[in-house]
C-alpha cells in the first residue's frame, strides 16, 4: 500500500519503521546519485535527500471483504538537475490483487511483478550497496518495479495507483490496513494527508474501530459508513488500520486477541447496539442539569454555557424527565423535582436558562444536594447529573473530604455525575473524585476551548441509553483480569463499548454481557475463542498498558503515593513505551538507582542517556510528575485532562499525552522529542538510546546470552535468513540491541 515516494541517494536509503507492522510502501531509488559537483544541497539539507511530498490522498471503497484502494499523490524534485529512478512498490501483506494499475502524470505504465525471493534480493542488495537496512521490513513480500524517468528539476511528479484486495477476518472483525508511515519519506511535512473509506456491508455494521488515528465516523444507516482522516503539515509515522464487524444481533460483540509466546494474553472487546436504535429504543432517563452562575461566569463563559444547555434541552427524548439547578451563593431549582420533558416544560426551562445571570459565590454543596434529591429514578431509570462549574466551593461546605462525604451520602444508586470544569481555577481533585465515585466521566474546558461544542458533543453521546448497569462474564476455562475501563459505562445508541484486558487459559468459551432496560434484565451470550498464541493485533498491548497506567497514575494523584503502584507504572511504561511527562520521570529515577547499584548495565538503559545530553531534562521531568499533586491552576488541570485521556486511550495518538513537553537537546545541540524516539514492535517498546536502538525486553532477562553481529556481514544476512522476524528489528538501523527467542542480538556498525 503506497505511502510516499522517496528520493534516495548520495549516502543511504532512508529508514522506514511501522509501529504495528510493515506494510507496502512505494519509493523511488536513485541508483546513480547526482554528481556533488553539479548539485550541492544547501546546508543543513538532509542526506539522503528525500522528495518533498505535496499531498497524499487515499480513497477506499470497501464492500463486505473486498477493498479497492486508489492513491493520488504528488512529489517534488528539489534539485536543479534531471534524475532517473526506480520505483519499488512492495506488495501488501496478504493482498490478493484482482487489479493493479499505475499512472505517472496521467499516462499508464507497465510494472514488473517480482516474487518474494526476487524482491528480497533487491532489498538485500540495497542494504549492501547503500549501507542502510531500510527495506528489510519488507522481507518476505513481493514487489512491483517500474523505471521512472525523467524526474525533472524543481518540478512535481504525480503518481496514481489503484489496486483491489481481499481483506482478512479475525475474531469476527475485518481489517483494512493502509501503511501511512512517512516519518522520513519527505524532507518537509506533508501539506495535505487524507484517507476516506466508503464502507458498505450486506450485514448490519456494528463495530468500527481505528486504533491508530483519530477518525471521524459518519454512519449512514445500518449497512454503510464513511470513515475519514485528515491532517495538514504533518509527517505521519503510523500505519492506518480500521477494524469493522457486522452482526445481526441486537447488540454485536467482537473480541480480538494478542498473545506472545509464554505470556498472558491481551484482549480487546467491543459491544455495539443497532445503529438505528436511537430514541425509539432508548431507555427513558432522568437527567438534571446543574450550572454555576457565580460572578466568575460573567461574559463569554455564561454565553456558551447557556447555548450548551439550550442544545441539551432541545435534544431531550420525549420519555425523559429532567430538572435544572442554577447555583451561586445559594442553589435554585426550576421545578422542585424531576418533570416530564413535555414541550411546555422544555419551553419553561428554555426561558429559565435565557434569564440566568452571573453573580455571587460558589455553593457546590447545596447545588449537588438539590440535584440529587428524590431517590432513584422512576421505574429504575438511569439517572444522570451534568454538573458545570468554573470555581472552587466558597460557600457552604468547603472542605474537600467533608464535601465528598456529603455528596456520596446524597447520591442515589445508579446515578452518574458528569462534571465539566471550566477554566483553571477549580478543584480538580474534588470534581474527579465525584466522577470516580459515580462511574462517570470528567471533562475540562480550557479558556481557549469552545464550551458549547464540548458539552453538546458530550450530550449527543449520552442522550439515548439502550442498556445500563452492565456486567461482563467469561466462561470458566478463561480468566480475565485488569480490565479497563475499570467500571463498565452504560451503552448508548450510536456508540460502542470498548474494553481492554488480560487473559489466562485458552480455548472456546462464552462471553456473557448483562444489562438492564428499566426493570427488565437482559443477557446476551457470545461464543469467543481465546487462543494460546496470537501474533497479530499487537496494537492491543500498548493500548491496554496506556489505560492501566492512566488508571494507576490517577489513583496516585487522587489518593496519594503508593510504592507498589509506582513500581508497576514504571515497569509497564518502560516495557510498552508509554512515555509521558509523568512516566518518563519514574523511568529515569528507576534506571539511575539500578545503575548505581550495578543492577543495570548502561547499554541496557532506555531513557537514562537523555540527562547526559540535556542536564535540565530530569529537573523538568520531576516538576511534571509533581504537578499531578496540584489540585488547581493550569498545570493541575492539564494533569487531570491528560490522565483521563490516558485512561480512555483508544488509539496511538492518545497514548502520548504531553508529548510536546518531552523535548530535549541532544549532544549535537539538536532538538529531539523523547516520545518520538520510542517505537513498538511485537507488543513491546524499542528505544533510541544514544547511538543504539535498545529493546526494553533486555532488562527483563536475568542472564542474557548476547551475540554480536556486524552490520551487513555474512552473519548478518545469515541471521536474517534463519530468523525472518529479526528483520523488523534490523530495519531500525545499523546499531540495534534486541531480544529474539530469549537471546540478545547486538547489531553494530
Amino acid at each position: 500500500m503506497l505511502k510516499n515516494l522517496c528520493l534516495l541517494g548520495i549516502a543511504a536509503l532512508t529508514v522506514l519503521f511501522s509501529v504495528e507492522r510493515a506494510g507496502a510502501d512505494g519509493m523511488i531509488i536513485i541508483p546513480r546519485p547526482p554528481d556533488p559537483i553539479v548539485y550541492r544541497p544547501p546546508a543543513p539539507f538532509p542526506l539522503p535527500f528525500p522528495l518533498e511530498v505535496k499531498y497524499h490522498r487515499v480513497e477506499v471503497k470497501i464492500e463486505d471483504q473486498v477493498a479497492e484502494t486508489h492513491i493520488d499523490q504528488e512529489f517534488y524534485n528539489p534539485t536543479n538537475i534531471r534524475l532517473e529512478g526506480i520505483y519499488v512498490f512492495p506488495v501488501p501483506e496478504g493482498a490478493a490483487f484482482n487489479d493493479f494499475s499505475m499512472s505517472l502524470d496521467g499516462k499508464m505504465v507497465a510494472a514488473e511483478l517480482l516474487d518474494a525471493k526476487r524482491a528480497r534480493a533487491i532489498y538485500e542488495d540495497i542494504v549492501r550497496q547503500m549501507r542502510d537496512p531500510a527495506l528489510l521490513e519488507y522481507v518476505g513480500k513481493g514487489a512491483f518495479k517500474v523505471r521512472i524517468f525523467p524526474l525533472e528539476p524543481r518540478s512535481g511528479k504525480r503518481v496514481q495507483i489503484s489496486y483491489t484486495e481481499a481483506l482478512k477476518a479475525d475474531g469476527g472483525m475485518i481489517t483494512y490496513t493502509y501503511p501511512l508511515n512517512t516519518e522520513k519519506f519527505s524532507s518537509k511535512p506533508l501539506e495535505d494527508v487524507s484517507i476516506r473509506i466508503d464502507l458498505k456491508a450486506t450485514g448490519k455494521i456494528k463495530t468500527i474501530f481505528c486504533p491508530t488515528h483519530e477518525v471521524e465516523i459518519q454512519r449512514q444507516g445500518e449497512h454503510r459508513a464513511v470513515i475519514g482522516f485528515e491532517a495538514r503539515s504533518v509527517k505521519p509515522d503510523t500505519d492506518f488500520i480500521v477494524y469493522y464487524g457486522t452482526d445481526e444481533a441486537k447488540i454485536g460483540l467482537n473480541v480480538l486477541t494478542y498473545r506472545p509466546p509464554g505470556e498472558e494474553g491481551y484482549f480487546f472487546l467491543t459491544a455495539s447496539p443497532d445503529f438505528d436504535s436511537g430514541e425509539r429504543e432508548a431507555i427513558p432517563k432522568d437527567i438534571t442539569f446543574v450550572l454555576d452562575t457565580s460572578g466568575s461566569m460573567v461574559g463569554e463563559k455564561m454565553v456558551q454555557a447557556k447555548k450548551a444547555l439550550l442544545f441539551c434541552l432541545e435534544n431531550l427524548n420525549t420519555q425523559d424527565r429532567f430538572e435544572m439547578v442554577r447555583f451561586s451563593t445559594e442553589a435554585e431549582t426550576l421545578f422542585g423535582g424531576l418533570q416530564p420533558a413535555t414541550p411546555e416544560n422544555v419551553e419553561r426551562a428554555r426561558q429559565f436558562t435565557q434569564k440566568l445571570k452571573p453573580i455571587g459565590g460558589t455553593n457546590i454543596e447545596e447545588a449537588l444536594v438539590k440535584a440529587l434529591e428524590g431517590g432513584p429514578g422512576e421505574g429504575k431509570r438511569p439517572r444522570m447529573v451534568v454538573f458545570i462549574t468554573d470555581g472552587k466551593p466558597t460557600i457552604g461546605e468547603t472542605d474537600e473530604e467533608l464535601l465528598l462525604k456529603t455528596v456520596k451520602q446524597a447520591t442515589p444508586p445508579r446515578t452518574r455525575i458528569f462534571t465539566f470544569g471550566i477554566g483553571d481555577e477549580i478543584n480538580t481533585h474534588l470534581l474527579d473524585r465525584i466522577t470516580e465515585e459515580t462511574g462517570a466521566y470528567r471533562s475540562y474546558v480550557r479558556p481557549e476551548e469552545d464550551m458549547e461544542l464540548k458539552i453538546s458533543n458530550f450530550y449527543e453521546k449520552i442522550k439515548s441509553p439502550v442498556l445500563v448497569d452492565l456486567n461482563l462474564h467469561v466462561g470458566s476455562n478463561v480468566q480475565v483480569s485488569k480490565t479497563y475501563p475499570k467500571d463498565l459505562p452504560d451503552l448508548f445508541a450510536g456508540s460502542q463499548l470498548t474494553l481492554f484486558g488480560r487473559y489466562q487459559g485458552s480455548g472456546n468459551t462464552t462471553v456473557t454481557l448483562e444489562g438492564r432496560v428499566e426493570d427488565q434484565k437482559y443477557t446476551f451470550d457470545y461464543p469467543v475463542y481465546f487462543p494460546e498464541r496470537a501474533e497479530a493485533n499487537a496494537f492491543i498491548a500498548p493500548l491496554w498498558a496506556a489505560q492501566r497506567i492512566g488508571y494507576l497514575l490517577d489513583q496516585i494523584r487522587l489518593h496519594g503515593k503508593d510504592q507498589e503502584l509506582i513500581d508497576e507504572i514504571t515497569e509497564l511504561a518502560r516495557r510498552y513505551g508509554i512515555i509521558t511527562p509523568y512516566t518518563s520521570y519514574l523511568i529515569l529515577e528507576d534506571e539511575k538507582v539500578r545503575v548505581t547499584r550495578n543492577e543495570l548495565r548502561r547499554e541496557e538503559q532506555t531513557l537514562s542517556v537523555i540527562p547526559q545530553a540535556d542536564v535540565d531534562f530530569e529537573r523538568r521531568a520531576k516538576e511534571e510528575y509533581g504537578a499531578m499533586a496540584l489540585k488547581s491552576g493550569p498545570r493541575g488541570v492539564t494533569a487531570s485532562k491528560e490522565l483521563e485521556a490516558l485512561k480512555n486511550a483508544k488509539n496511538y495518538g492518545e497514548i502520548y499525552q504531553g508529548q510536546s513537553r518531552l523535548n530535549y537537546t541532544d549532544k549535537e545541540g539538536k532538538l529531539q522529542n523523547l516520545a518520538a524516539q520510542t517505537k513498538n514492535l511485537q507488543g513491546r517498546a524499542i528505544y533510541q538510546a544514544g547511538g543504539f536502538w535498545v529493546d526494553s525486553k533486555i532488562q527483563t532477562l536475568k542472564k542474557p546470552q548476547i551475540q554480536r553481529i556486524q552490520f551487513a556481514s555474512p552473519e548478518y544476512f545469515a541471521l536474517l535468513e534463519k530468523e525472518p522476524e529479526s528483520a523488523q528489528f534490523m530495519a531500525l538501523g545499523k546499531n540495534v540491541r534486541f531480544v529474539l527467542k530469549e537471546r540478545v542480538y547486538e547489531i553494530f556498525e
